[in-house]
């Protein structure tokens, strides 16, 4: 039996996770797709058309991820989203000091990457400040609070949390019809939902909100197919080539943009490799900026005083310790991790809105106060 080429598969994996993430970053800046965007819409205008464009790409992603599951190409039980003990603590306190930051920061994490290709030097401070931050959370000194104080508050289930297994129970075989019934019914139903609305019907919001969900989808095929071997030669177990976790891995911006700032620290350690979340980091910011120069929207923007410099550097701090915390952001969890049907993400997501919802209101305060 011939050995796998993994050098090859890696190169293939991070090579098309990177023209996906391109694509995606000229979609997302051109659309002005921001979770943040749509929660402030909501609160600031009542204007729900963003927050449509992101619950329709959540509907793609679910309809697609699970359809994967159910014809056998990937299974999103596997993922560490759907892993059996489910962090509920993390989830929340993660889910809200990324909610909050994101908003002092003037966006998430994939909207500070789309800004940084926009010629923002407020969103690449925020961009290092984050990255360095998760980086503490996942291996410094934030870790021992989050794995000794948060994560052990945790729900446990026998088979994993992600719905299709829970439905289907102690029966491993209903697994897939479920997984392809619950993807048309959830996924169907947040698709509806967004597609009611006349102002969301535009050809321009419709091809973003689609393109963005199905971005997750594909970058979940590029790890569980392409990249899948069954018997790696040095292990002789399975190996998902290419990932940072060796596990089923699609589309998040925290702990990639951590990677990423290690791998150009230590770019003469050959031990640090070019993996799927450093391609989709740096796809991202190349399509944001290929975007916006042909659009002549480029444009180099500073901050504008002490407290817009002090709200960004919390922002990021937040959002880098509340990515990593909750076990992803608003793409890491409230697409990718959603799309597999966890209730952890499920979770997450809802944390991150409230905490989003509540630095909004924060905000309005703080100006009422100058009055």
């Amino acid at each position: 039996m011939q050995e796998p080429d993994l050098a090859g598969i890696h190169a293939t994996v991070v090579s098309a996770t990177f023209a996906v993430s391109l694509v995606l970053g000229t979609l997302m800046q051109r659309s002005h797709f921001c979770t943040m965007g749509a929660i402030a819409d909501i609160v600031n205008m009542g204007d729900w058309t963003r927050m449509r464009m992101w619950l329709c790409a959540i509907g793609v992603a679910i309809l697609g991820t699970q359809t994967l599951g159910w014809a056998g190409l990937v299974d999103p039980g596997r993922s560490f989203y759907a892993a059996p003990s489910m962090p509920l603590l993390s989830h929340l306190v993660g889910g809200l000091m990324f909610g909050f930051g994101m908003v002092l920061a003037s966006g998430c994490g994939s909207k500070t990457l789309l800004r940084v290709g926009g010629g923002s030097l407020k969103s690449l401070v925020v961009f290092v400040v984050m990255g360095v931050f998760a980086y503490m959370t996942m291996r410094g000194i934030f870790a021992m609070a989050r794995v000794g104080v948060l994560d052990p508050v945790a729900v446990g289930f026998a088979n994993g949390q992600d719905l299709p297994r829970l439905v289907a129970g102690a029966d491993p075989a209903s697994v897939a019809p479920w997984r392809l019934g619950l993807g048309l019914l959830v996924g169907g139903a947040l698709i509806l939902f967004a597609l009611l609305d006349r102002e969301f019907r535009r050809p321009e919001t419709l091809i973003a909100a689609v393109g963005v969900g199905a971005a997750v989808v594909a970058v979940w095929a590029i790890s569980g197919v392409l990249g899948y071997v069954a018997e790696a030669p040095d292990t002789l177990e399975e190996k998902f080539v290419g990932t940072s976790s060796g596990r089923l891995e699609s589309l998040s911006f925290v702990a990639p943009v951590a990677y990423t700032l290690e791998l150009f620290m230590l770019w003469s350690d050959k031990s640090r490799v070019l993996t799927l979340g450093i391609a989709a980091v740096l796809g991202l910011v190349v399509g944001s900026f290929m975007h916006a120069v042909i659009s002549r929207q480029f444009r180099w923007e500073g901050f504008q005083g002490t407290e817009d410099t002090a709200n960004h550097l919390v922002g990021a701090a937040l959002m880098g310790v509340g990515g990593v915390t909750a076990v992803g952001c608003t793409v890491g969890q409230g697409l990718s991790g959603v799309s597999t049907l966890a209730i952890g993400s499920f979770v997450s997501l809802a944390a991150i809105v409230a905490g989003g919802w509540a630095a909004l209101r924060y905000q309005t305060w703080r100006v009422e106060q100058t009055i």
